[in-house]
């Protein structure tokens, strides 16, 4: 199949910032054309200026900010609530209070803003999109801020929707990518109203576990993937600091080791599709 003919998709690696191994990971996996997209942590400790500088000469990749706002992070501003022992909540709590609208808005939309303006002073212009670790940014009142922030602070930036092009009933096994998509559908709506770009499908959840065969999985993210549609994925070598602050450890060097075999650009030919 000619190069023209193929689909384009985005295959973004979440987590930029969080750790040193994360981080190195990523940047090589640009450098060899394995990646299209990432995006980062502004909130992590290992997202300093030198390994911002350092994605910015990888080579040609989009470059989103990956909104925080759960344990064990901190948060930006001085008044974000509620907090717990003066960082985010975890997540189950987190969507507890989001679902029950127990975040304090005034406080969220800040630190939404103060996110995105701290990823536009670090790179020298606002984010290509937006999205958030653990899908935060699909939650009830956060996706308001989001897609608020987005609209005035990175006009041009796109925001992650997670609706798979895979009928629900064919995936009732991942019952964290039903969630997401649930959630995401109210997203699309607003950003769609907004006239906010969303990506037109995503795929690449699984249940993390560390036996889990990712080399087996991808292929059948691949699936139905539209022209414009998003594969997340979570690859990185593991090191003191991921172990700390991240549960996702091991499954992280298995998928930085397949997308950096011969087996994944194989994988793309079969199902017609390109990064480029």
């Amino acid at each position: 199949m000619s190069e023209q003919a193929r689909r384009h998709f985005w295959l973004c690696a979440d987590d930029y910032g969080i750790a040193p191994g994360v981080n190195t990971a990523i940047r090589d996996l640009i450098r060899r054309g394995r990646l299209n997209a990432t995006s980062v942590m502004v909130v992590a400790p290992n997202c300093t200026q030198a390994e911002i500088d350092a994605l910015k000469n990888a080579g040609k990749a989009a470059i989103g900010l990956h909104l925080t706002l759960t344990a064990p992070f901190k948060p930006l501003t001085a008044d974000f609530a509620p907090l717990a022992q003066g960082a985010f909540h975890p997540l189950q709590a987190m969507l507890q209070l989001a679902l029950l609208r127990k975040l304090e808005r005034t406080s969220l939309i800040r630190e939404v803003e103060a996110q995105i303006s701290a990823f536009a002073e670090a790179f020298g212009r606002p984010p290509d999109f937006i999205d958030g670790h653990q899908h935060v940014h699909l939650f009830p009142q956060v996706r308001d801020a989001v897609l608020d922030g987005a609209r005035r602070l990175a006009p041009g930036a796109w925001v992650r929707q997670c609706v798979s092009a895979i009928p629900l009933h064919a995936r009732l096994n991942d019952p964290k990518g039903l969630l997401v998509d649930v959630l995401s559908r109210a997203v699309r709506r607003r950003a769609s109203g907004l006239g906010i770009k969303t990506n037109a499908a995503f795929a690449g959840t699984y249940t993390y576990r560390p036996d889990a065969d990712f080399a087996r999985l991808f292929p059948s993210f691949l699936a139905g993937l539209p022209e414009g549609g998003l594969v997340m994925c979570h690859p990185g070598r593991v090191d003191d600091e991921l172990k700390r602050l991240d549960p996702l450890t091991t499954v992280r060097e298995q998928e930085y080791a397949y997308l950096a075999s011969a087996a994944f650009p194989a994988a793309l030919e079969a199902y017609g599709l390109t990064l480029n």
